[in-house]
C-alpha cells in the first residue's frame, strides 16, 4: 500500500492534466478538451471564489491526503491524524460528483455536446484508490509498518 499511494504522487498531476472532457457547442465545429487545470484556469477568471472551492477539492485535498498517507506509512505522523486524511479523501470526491452533474447538467441543453475523456476515469481512480489506501491503513497500519 505504502508504494501504492507513492504512485498516486505522479498519477494525480497526470490527471489534472489529463482531458476530462470533450465538449462543443454544436458537434460539427469539433470538440475542446478540458482538462481540472484548463476548467481552473477558465474558472478563476469568472468566479474566483468558485475557482478557490474547486481547486481545494480537485488539487489540494487529494495531494494532502496522499502525502500525509505517505507520512503515517513511514510513521512520520501519528495514526490519530487518519481521520483527518479520510476527510480530504472524501473531500476530492466531491470534485468527481461536480464534473458528473456539470456532464448531466449541459447534456441536457441541446445544442450542446459533452463526452468524458480518460482523465476522468484516471483522476476517479486516483482518488476511489487514495480512499481504499486509507481505509486499509486504519489503526493497525503503526504494527504491521513495524513488523516489516
Amino acid at each position: 500500500m505504502k508504494y501504492l499511494n507513492l504512485a498516486l504522487l505522479i498519477l494525480f498531476p497526470i490527471a489534472w492534466f489529463a482531458p476530462i472532457l470533450r465538449a462543443a457547442l454544436l458537434p460539427i465545429f469539433g470538440m475542446d478538451e478540458i482538462s481540472v487545470i484548463s476548467g481552473l484556469q477558465a474558472l478563476w477568471k469568472t468566479d474566483a471564489a468558485l475557482a478557490l472551492v474547486v481547486t481545494f477539492l480537485a488539487i489540494f485535498a487529494p495531494y494532502a491526503k496522499t502525502i500525509g498517507l505517505a507520512l503515517l506509512h513511514w510513521n512520520l505522523l501519528s495514526p490519530k491524524t487518519l481521520p483527518s486524511l479520510n476527510l480530504l479523501g472524501k473531500l476530492a470526491m466531491a470534485d468527481i460528483f461536480l464534473i458528473a452533474i456539470y456532464i448531466v447538467l449541459v447534456q441536457g441543453v441541446g445544442m450542446v455536446t459533452i463526452e468524458t475523456a480518460w482523465g476522468l476515469y484516471l483522476f476517479s481512480a486516483c482518488v476511489l484508490t487514495s480512499i481504499l489506501i486509507s481505509w486499509k491503513s486504519g489503526p493497525q497500519t503503526g504494527q504491521t509498518d513495524r513488523q516489516a
